[in-house]
């Protein structure tokens, strides 16, 4: 059988009728709220323990790679031709910390990069830190949390997560003897070091909730239990411990999506009290960093040890104040970056002879970069934006953990420029190359073309777009074109570089981002329109980017594929309710979909800190305007797109259950003989695979339903 014809197996559905998919056993339950009663038939698949639930999950998992068996020559194809363009044994760009250059290996046949450092000075050999992929034996999954040296270079604080659920152990290794301290704490969601090199602080979640809450200091050889410093009883607050970049304080930072609060301690009295910055007050986040002899004239010379906050007092887009460390009080704060509407001030990395920051306009990042010597007036004024030349594109700042340095190193790509990381020298400002990420197999960037567009919403908001594709792909509207969306937390969607796209946009395939609102392209006010009660605005924001397309005549709807993942998988949910006969396809992972159940649900995950992101159904006009657009509650009987839904097990972002039942309810509505896939990750969790070969096999699934489904299987 020729790999054609294998394919249209899947294209056609008819051919796959005697595959009959898993019909989830109904079993029905009611609540009431508000005076709606709401019944709910899968709310059993939630019981992860049940061998039922299982046996279901399993049967999905069977039920999908049967139906997509005629792809398994293709997807392997496609798995080949994507791992032929990466260079497997690799060194990433060294970067320098006290004496010491680290720096990650990957080695070919490998799952997991290798973690080494070497002196800067003399020919001393490479030493190996930690090896992820001895630490992964035995185990389906493997990541890496913390990963901090204390001062004098001896020890490494590191946590790892073995099952997906983001649930971390942080553990202490002697780099000296290369043996693990008699120390271990689980659920750990930060660390960090005091100077000192043997008092650890860390924070650690909730085993409910899983809400980061307390915070510890461990000292080493004290056998005593480490003590509770800080207990965060707000629910909606989630606390973290940092060091700042000058290394002079810890910073202990309490959080919600709308708040924050912030406490210091000298790194050098670690067991000194933590002193509050500024009290918390609705609506007002600050973010603070250290600079010891910030050099402004409008300062006096004994206060220039002063914190630099990043602020919303002024505006949603944030502005920059000093506080002096002696008294920090909002008082006391004077302002250096006054709030521009049009430019979201992103975050700030102080250095002692230089400042940076990031700053967002009309949907790109930009990296300003100011030389604090000789002492000024105006930050702004003196500052210089790092040029960049293309349509699209993501810049940010890279690893610079020394304070003491005189350049600035930041990563640069774009949908057609491979990953690269610069050296920014602030004196000369001259910009060096370190390394650009290879793409084996004579990868032409001439041969792609990048776009940057708007759309335009019913309300006269300008939604801007990313494009790339092929320079011979016809815009006839013929081509096929696969759209991804997420616009949700504030969050900005990177336009960056995959080598793996490039299989898709050699065949002719169009993709592109639209930037919608909810996310933070545009700044707060982007995600502001597009959060609680204006949640809407985000899913036709995506549909007016959709219909643009295809009044461009980039596409049509017959060839036009979608794809989201976790709050995205909302948007594609919410999408394919709306407007069904839009898309061709719908790739959905990890899928935000039975919104209002979760959020009903006070003991689950991310539900009461997300109260400030999608509202509190306890309250009646929260509750049915979150009832109006979740996915789960307005499936329909009607024809719906060809599906492609994925999961983790362990995930503790959106839990399984949420795709299980949408799938299951789906089934039995659905009008169309178009496929409704379902592939459960039995060992991860909310990011998929950890491995890279693995996840690799999970892209060129992904590749193969989508390719099969336009009709394109060479």
């Amino acid at each position: 059988m020729n790999p054609e014809s294998t394919q249209e197996t899947v294209v056609n559905a008819e051919t796959t009728s005697h595959l009959q998919p898993p019909i989830a056993a109904r079993k029905p339950t009611e609540q009431r709220l508000h005076g709606d009663l709401r019944s709910d038939d899968y709310a059993w698949l939630r019981e992860k323990s049940n061998p039922e639930v299982i046996r279901h999950l399993e049967a999905e998992n069977a039920y999908t790679d049967a139906v997509l068996k005629p792809t398994e020559l293709f997807q392997d194809a496609l798995y080949q031709e994507m791992l032929s363009r990466i260079q497997q044994t690799d060194l990433s760009v060294p970067y320098q910390l006290r004496g010491f250059l680290y720096f990650t290996k990957t080695i070919e046949g490998k799952q997991y990069p290798q973690h080494y450092r070497r002196p800067s000075r003399g020919n001393a050999g490479d030493e190996l830190l930690l090896d992820l992929n001895m630490l992964a034996e035995g185990q389906s999954f493997l990541a890496l949390g913390a990963f901090e040296v204390s001062d004098d270079n001896r020890l490494l604080a590191y946590s790892t997560d073995n099952t997906g659920f983001r649930q971390y152990t942080l553990q202490i290794k002697d780099l000296t003897s290369g043996q693990l301290l008699p120390f271990r704490a689980e659920r750990v969601t930060s660390a960090a070091w005091a100077a000192d090199n043997r008092t650890l602080f860390y924070t650690v979640e909730d085993d409910v909730t899983k809400r980061s809450h307390r915070l510890y200091r461990h000292t080493i050889e004290d056998t005593n239990p480490d003590p509770l410093l800080f207990d965060e009883t707000d629910e909606r607050f989630r606390i973290e411990i940092e060091r700042t970049r000058s290394g002079a304080y810890l910073i202990l930072l309490s959080a919600s999506h709308t708040a924050s609060e912030a406490r210091f301690v000298s790194s050098s009295n670690p067991a000194g009290e933590f002193q509050l910055i500024a009290a918390r007050e609705d609506a007002h986040e600050y973010y603070p960093e250290h600079h010891p002899n910030f050099p402004i004239d409008r300062i006096d010379l004994a206060l220039r040890d002063v914190f630099l906050i990043r602020t919303n007092s002024g505006g949603r887009t944030f502005r920059l104040v000093a506080a002096p460390v002696k008294n920090p009080q909002r008082s006391n704060w004077l302002e250096l970056i006054p709030n521009r509407p049009a430019v979201m001030l992103s975050s700030v990395q102080p250095f002692r002879s230089h400042l940076v920051w990031v700053e967002r306009e009309d949907g790109l990042p930009f990296l300003r970069v100011i030389l604090l010597n000789p002492p000024f007036t105006e930050l702004l004024d003196n500052s210089l934006r790092i040029p960049f030349t293309e349509p699209a594109y993501n810049a940010a700042p890279g690893a610079n953990p020394e304070f003491d340095q005189s350049h600035f190193r930041f990563s640069y790509e774009s949908f057609i420029t491979p990953r690269s990381v610069f050296d920014f020298d602030v004196a000369t400002r001259h910009s060096t190359l370190r390394k650009q990420q290879p793409v084996l197999g004579g990868y032409d960037s001439s041969q792609y073309a990048s776009e940057r567009i708007h759309a335009v919403a019913s309300d006269g908001a300008r939604i801007p777009l990313s494009l790339v594709y092929k320079k011979t792909t016809p815009r006839d509207g013929s081509s096929p074109l696969l759209l991804y969306g997420y616009g949700s937390y504030g969050i900005s969607m990177p336009v960056n570089f995959s080598s793996n796209r490039l299989s898709l946009l050699d065949r002719g395939v169009i993709y592109a981002i639209a930037h919608i609102r909810g996310g933070g392209e545009l700044g707060k006010p982007w995600h502001d329109a597009g959060r609680m009660r204006h949640k809407r605005n985000t899913f036709t924001d995506f549909i007016a980017s959709a219909e643009n397309l295809i009044a461009r005549y980039y596409t049509n709807g017959k060839k036009l594929v979608i794809e989201g993942g976790s709050a995205g998988g909302l948007l594609m949910g919410a999408v394919g309710n709306l407007r069904p006969d839009l898309f061709h396809a719908v790739i959905s992972h990890v899928p935000f979909v039975d919104v209002l159940n979760t959020m009903l649900d006070a003991s689950l995950p991310l539900t009461v800190g997300e109260y400030e992101e999608w509202g509190n159904p306890q309250i009646a006009e929260d509750y049915f305007y979150m009832k109006s657009y979740c996915p789960y509650s307005n499936l329909e009987r009607k024809p719906y797109p060809a599906m492609l839904i994925k999961t983790g097990l362990n995930d503790s972002q959106v839990m399984y259950w949420e795709p299980a039942k949408y799938v299951a309810k789906l089934r039995t509505l659905k009008t169309d003989s178009n496929p409704l896939l379902f592939k459960i990750n039995m060992g991860a969790g909310h990011g998929g695979a950890s491995g890279r070969y693995d996840y690799l096999r999970e892209i060129a699934l992904d590749y193969a339903f989508l390719l099969a489904r336009l009709g394109i299987t060479q």
